[in-house]
């Protein structure tokens, strides 16, 4: 089906699906996918309560997609730990391959529906960084994550966004006309926003005995407010960007889920968005890398997993 994956390969895969901690990687990338697509009411967002501003899928197809995407963790995983005494520069061209085989594998479950394909991008890259991490015998943590993810991704924005040609795709016309660069440059910063805005907000509000379905809205309102969204501007333009990052903005202000009507907020918030026709997927993607390094140590000082 593609180069990386000969009979080899797959046998190894097999073997190292019976390992608890990569099955449990499996089982965390899952949890992670179910915990964003559950967590209602979201702004603009397929939950449990509506589709948002999607008119293309619903909840079932995440659930399919989430189960297709399981399936791959521990062939990303494998892939790491094949290739963990190569630089992280050398990564990424043979990651591509294995990365379209389990969108191959979501479009199949959700009948050509693109329910995750931001996030099969970032736990493709995650669990990648899992598998180097465990060959060359250091911690996971969520810094060396992280940095093991910026390392396979540096220069990925020049090299895939910069370029001139002909057909523009839709992720180069948005980085030459605003800036943006998206899923790309949240991989090659390591998921700055992640350590340094959503991870402390959600957990700060779990250790504060927050129910963790508030503590998720409150990150994903967190993220909202700075991401630079290229889903959002796909759809609104600059103009729409800046008004759902004002918007979340202006919910954090107010107090966020600390507010005794923050639900009847957020739903008004989505009523808004439904109507602009405005989906904040990257901050969902985001959402869900939040919760899967939520699980693991900060740092190396901490008793690993």
């Amino acid at each position: 089906m593609f180069s990386s994956m000969n009979s080899a390969n797959a046998a190894h895969c097999l073997e190292l699906n019976k390992l608890p901690w990569v099955a449990r990687c499996s089982q965390l990338a899952n949890s992670a996918m179910l915990n964003e697509v559950n967590l209602t009411p979201k702004p603009g967002l397929v939950d449990m309560r509506n589709n948002g501003a999607h008119k293309d899928m619903d909840l079932t197809d995440f659930y399919r997609s989430a189960e297709a995407i399981r399936v791959w963790i521990p062939y990303f995983i494998e892939y790491g730990m094949s290739t963990h005494l190569q630089p992280g520069s050398d990564i990424l061209y043979g990651l591509r391959p294995l990365g379209l085989a389990c969108e191959a594998s979501m479009y199949k479950a959700t009948s050509g529906v693109n329910t995750h394909k931001g996030t099969i991008f970032s736990l493709g890259l995650l669990a990648t960084a899992i598998g180097r991490l465990v060959s060359n015998q250091k911690a996971v943590t969520q810094q060396s994550l992280c940095h093991e993810v910026a390392s396979m991704s540096q220069g990925m924005v020049m090299r895939e966004l910069e370029q001139n040609n002909q057909a523009l795709t839709a992720g180069q016309r948005l980085y030459q006309q605003y800036g943006l660069s998206g899923a790309r440059g949240e991989a090659e910063s390591g998921f700055q926003s992640v350590l340094t805005v959503s991870l402390p907000v959600y957990q700060s509000l779990i250790a504060q005995g927050i129910d963790p379905q508030r503590a998720l809205l409150q990150a994903l309102l967190s993220l909202m407010a700075v991401n630079g969204d290229t889903n959002v501007a796909s759809r609104g333009g600059p103009e729409g960007l800046r008004w759902l990052q004002q918007t979340a903005q202006q919910f954090l202000t107010e107090g966020g889920v600390m507010q005794t009507d923050y639900i009847t907020k957020l739903k008004e918030f989505d009523r808004q968005c439904i109507e602009r026709n405005l989906s904040p997927g990257g901050s969902a993607d985001l959402l869900i890398v939040t919760w899967f390094l939520a699980q693991f140590p900060e740092s190396h000082s901490k008793n690993t997993h």
